[in-house]
């Protein structure tokens, strides 16, 4: 970096340390302005925070940040980061519970199993992923701020008469001897400019004129709907702002959404298939579903919302729910996304039995889905304790759920009576008959297994629906935000892209006229409006003289 002699300029104007160019008159204030080489124009000059010299250390971040090499690297690395998301499906995308490490090795082998190990399986939730998209968002804030205010002092304190050191080492540029009243010429030349859409200024002999302004705040545009963007991406990991799961209901059910304060009721499930003269050849005898749609209930919950109580519903909306035609009510929306013809246990009837007397008392109500928590029957009570779904012993040899699913349901129960220990033993319970035999239910009872069973007395006391429903639960509410974001980046870029800020200086002096023009990009356009009002007040030029360093004689 050049060193500075000195910040106040001859014309009187006190520059700010690291400035390149006079913010009053323009005069170049660096070791080289004797050069005739054309100016360095990036925000006129204006001294950036970046470029201080004796930097402290928020001097020193903010350096790092506002560098656009660091932004690179750091979009560079958080596209490879994302590009590893894609090697192997995320966990997110699954809909039912199961062990993720055994599932990544079963079906990918030792690179699924190391995939899931290093994190990758959740890479778009993992901290370093997060770490490296706010990194960005930092620079992009940082990286605008450091030049946007030079830029917008630069503009704001345009003077209209320049420095001819300034005027001279334009990229282009024009000096002749002018015959006529200096101010009578450059009216003239004003005039063609207006036509040309420029927005002129006079000062006596001098004159600056530009068009497209705008243009210059279009990377800056283009940062802040990237900045929204990605803001609007961060914001769905904050609770109930994003979801994206799955509920399984049999028809007639009602199941909560978790997360929510929503139920939602299948009150029918229909499914039409094609038939056989409706299909292919290679196809025929295939069930094909054709329409398959749920008509849905959603209510909220005004009270009794906590597990184990009976919840008070409101009805807040009803559709019928088909494939692109979701059930929407206030940002959250349900999708059609599978079915289900196989019967499912819904609820069971059984009785408990004293064994040592044949006393039996009950039947009492059993769902698979959101058992009451306690029951009284006769001198026994009972407190559901544990309940799974589709039970399973794991490697630990401690008892899970594979699903969501009433696949094998178990249910535990510690129950108090007659002949029972006053804190209570233990029972466990599966309703079906082939998971008593296959996990041994009396062996995992032992002693208890004689005294008191758990029984359904006849498949009149078994519940099992016809058909079931899946549906996708979609909430978003930075979506919009995302299509804000997206639409103002560009707009930005539209700006940034297809129109040009484009400038002209002109003085006379003692009959010498001194003309430059700077444009930020398109200088052959630049030169062609330069030379065209010439040409259209009596002064013809070659435009490619107009280069500086031509011969402009």
């Amino acid at each position: 970096m050049l060193s500075i002699h000195n910040t106040k300029c001859e014309c009187g104007h006190q520059n700010a340390v690291g400035t390149v160019l006079c913010e009053s008159c323009g005069k170049p204030l660096m070791e080289d302005q004797q050069q005739n080489e054309p100016l360095e124009m990036r925000y006129d000059g204006i001294a950036r925070r970046s470029q201080k010299k004796n930097q402290n250390l928020i001097d020193r971040i903010w350096s790092f940040f506002s560098s656009v090499k660091i932004a690179i690297y750091l979009i560079v690395l958080t596209f490879l980061g994302a590009t590893l998301g894609t090697i192997y499906p995320q966990e997110n995308t699954f809909i039912n519970n199961f062990d993720i490490a055994a599932y990544y090795e079963s079906t990918y082998g030792t690179p699924g199993k190391i995939y899931q190990m290093l994190g990758l399986s959740h890479t778009y939730e993992s901290w370093w992923f997060i770490t490296l998209l706010v990194m960005i968002g930092t620079s992009l804030v940082i990286c605008s701020l450091d030049r946007i205010l030079p830029l917008y002092r630069a503009l704001s304190k345009q003077q209209i008469r320049k420095h001819l050191q300034f005027i001279n080492r334009q990229k282009t540029v024009y000096s002749a001897k002018v015959d006529e009243p200096a101010e009578a010429w450059v009216e003239q030349f004003a005039a063609q400019l207006k036509r040309k859409r420029y927005r002129v200024h006079m000062d006596g002999s001098a004159l600056l004129a530009e068009k497209n302004r705008f243009s210059r705040w279009g990377p800056y545009i283009n940062h802040i709907g990237l900045i929204l963007f990605l803001l609007s991406i961060l914001a769905r990991s904050l609770p109930g702002w994003q979801m994206d799961s799955y509920i399984t209901i049999a028809d007639g059910a009602t199941v909560p959404i978790e997360g929510t304060n929503y139920y939602v009721k299948n009150e029918k499930f229909t499914v039409d298939f094609y038939t056989d003269d409706e299909l292919p050849p290679e196809l025929k005898g295939q069930a094909r579903a054709k329409l398959y749609e749920t008509a849905a209930v959603l209510y909220t919950c005004s009270s009794g919302c906590e597990a184990g109580e009976t919840p008070v519903l409101e009805e807040v909306a009803r559709h019928d729910i088909i494939v692109n035609s979701p059930l929407k009510y206030k940002g959250l929306k349900l999708y059609q996304f599978d079915f289900d013809l196989t019967p499912k246990l819904i609820s069971v009837k059984p009785m408990l039995i004293n064994k040592e007397t044949g006393e039996q008392y009950g039947p009492f109500e059993l769902t698979m889905k959101d058992a009451a928590l306690n029951y009284e029957l006769g001198p026994y009570k009972m407190r559901l304790i544990a309940n799974y779904m589709d039970f399973a012993v794991g490697e630990n040899g401690e008892p899970t759920t594979l699903g969501r699913e009433p696949n094998a349901p178990a249910f535990v129960f510690l129950i108090t009576g007659p002949g029972l220990p006053e804190a209570g033993q233990p029972y466990m319970y599966f309703p079906m008959q082939k998971d008593k035999e296959k996990f041994g239910q009396d062996q995992i009872n032992g002693a208890l297994a004689s005294k008191v069973e758990i029984k359904v007395d006849g498949m009149q006391n078994v519940n099992f629906s016809e058909a079931s429903t899946s549906l996708n639960v979609r909430v978003d509410k930075a979506l919009n935000f995302v299509w804000v974001g997206a639409a103002i980046s560009m707009i930005g870029l539209l700006m940034g892209s297809y129109w040009q800020h484009r400038r002209i200086w002109l003085r006379i002096d003692d009959g010498q006229l001194s003309l430059g023009a700077h444009t930020n990009k398109n200088w052959y356009g630049m030169r062609a409006d330069v030379a065209g009002a010439l040409q259209k007040i009596g002064v013809t030029v070659d435009p490619k003289s107009l280069d500086n360093g031509g011969n402009n004689a």
